[in-house]
């Protein structure tokens, strides 16, 4: 949805050379902000010449532009050199900053650096386009040459885009990446973060430059565990990964830490990740609402690793990195093995995947899924069953309504059959 607004300005000769400010309130839920503005430039003065008129002009009017945010923050500044502008969280015009666009009261900068002796009328445009909520596609779980993987952010970021990828996270084994260094890269949104490696677990910490200011290395649990709660407290996501793999499994007591979501598909499918699946069974049976991710953990392209394999399907409000993370903090995402792969819906009203809501007899929940291949099995996970709903017959999409028998939880799995006799 978009809402344009329209505002005038008119400076007296008497401002000239002077910064001025016009106000004006910012609603909330902007995804992106546009603003335009145009004034009377020149004034023409025609002169009869033999054979003809020769138009004189002058430059009579310079009006510079620049933009400040609720904060007092300096949002961008470009002179008369542009005369338009649009910021949002991940990109921006240049000269004016990738940001949040919070609801309040941000002021146009109004530069009278040249006026007419009769004054000037400046009419500008701003537009808003307001956040709704879309499927976005990316994996939360990769490596660059900066710690082992082959290839550069920039790089990786091409790699993304070319496998169909909305998203990035980027995280490097103890190497931490600042937002500033991953804003040049554009067409896909990059989220910073950092893989917490130990011998005894490794976790990831999303959304942050720097969740802590330590080492990374600890000789304790408790030094360990203040790592996470450095990371907790300035708010980044924190992902417990791939807990149950043979080599690098998570061997700290999980109910010690702080932790947002756990990976339970890291790579290709394989045993440990079952067994991850069946960990993450166990805490939803405790009640324990923990969201799962799954990422490729991508170093290099090999026979059984590809970028987004698996990767997250996110129903994020917009495609900045901290809505992105608000949808994978409450669980409006599922994971799949590839980023052409299925995708699954599930809903009751107006409440989707993570939603928690009052439980009612007769409830139904309807359960959607995209993409499928012939045979693939659809099936529903509860905290008492696990129940066949269809096998596809062919390529297509489905939607089912079945009865919600009781309270507790329901999840969704969707299985198929590579080659003949695969699992």
């Amino acid at each position: 949805m978009q809402k344009t607004m329209r505002l005038e300005y008119f400076i007296p000769h008497e401002k000239e050379g002077q910064y001025l400010t016009l106000p004006f309130q910012m609603p909330e839920n902007v995804e992106e902000f546009t603003l335009s503005y145009h004034y009377s430039f020149d004034d023409e003065q025609g002169v009869t010449i033999p054979a003809g008129q020769f138009t004189s002009i002058r430059r009579v009017n310079i009006i510079d532009l620049g933009l400040i945010n609720p904060n007092g923050v300096q949002a961008g500044a470009s002179g008369s050199d542009k005369n338009a502008l649009f910021i949002n969280a991940n990109q921006a015009t240049p000269g004016y900053i990738p940001q949040k666009l919070i609801r309040g009261e941000w002021k146009i900068l109004v530069g009278a650096y040249k006026v007419a002796p009769e004054g000037v009328r400046v009419a500008y445009e701003l537009g808003f386009t307001f956040k709704e909520r879309r499927l976005l596609i990316g994996d939360v779980h990769t490596h660059t040459i900066a710690s082992d993987g082959v290839l550069t952010v920039e790089e990786l970021a091409v790699h993304a885009q070319r496998h169909g990828l909305d998203f990035l996270a980027i995280t490097d084994h103890n190497q931490m990446v600042s937002t500033e260094r991953l804003s040049g890269v554009t067409g896909i949104t990059l989220i910073p973060g950092v893989e917490w490696t130990h011998y005894q677990g490794h976790a990831n910490f999303l959304g942050v430059d720097r969740p802590y200011d330590a080492p990374f290395f600890s000789q304790s649990d408790e030094g360990a565990l203040a790592r996470f709660q450095s990371a907790r407290d300035r708010g980044a996501l924190i992902v417990i990964n791939h807990p149950c793999d043979l080599l690098c499994g998570f061997h700290f007591d999980m109910n010690l830490f702080p932790y947002d979501c756990i990976e339970i598909w890291n790579g290709p499918m394989r045993e440990s990740n079952l067994q991850a699946v069946g960990l993450w069974q166990s805490l939803l049976e405790a009640g324990k609402r923990i969201p799962a991710v799954g990422g490729s953990d991508y170093h290099r392209d090999e026979l059984f690793q590809i970028l987004g394999g698996p990767c997250m399907g996110v129903y994020a409000l917009s495609n900045s990195p901290g809505d992105i993370l608000a949808a994978l903090k409450a669980g409006h995402s599922f994971i799949r093995f590839a980023p052409r792969g299925p995708e699954v819906e599930l809903q009751v009203g107006e409440a989707i995947m993570g939603d928690c809501i009052e439980w009612q007899e007769g409830m139904t929940i309807e359960i959607c899924a995209d993409h499928l291949k012939k045979d693939d099995i659809l099936r529903v996970v509860t905290h008492k069953e696990t129940s066949n709903l269809l096998q596809a017959p062919g390529d297509g999409r489905v939607c089912l309504n079945i009865p919600v028998a009781s309270p507790g939880f329901i999840r969704a799995e969707i299985y198929r059959h590579f080659l003949p006799g695969l699992p």
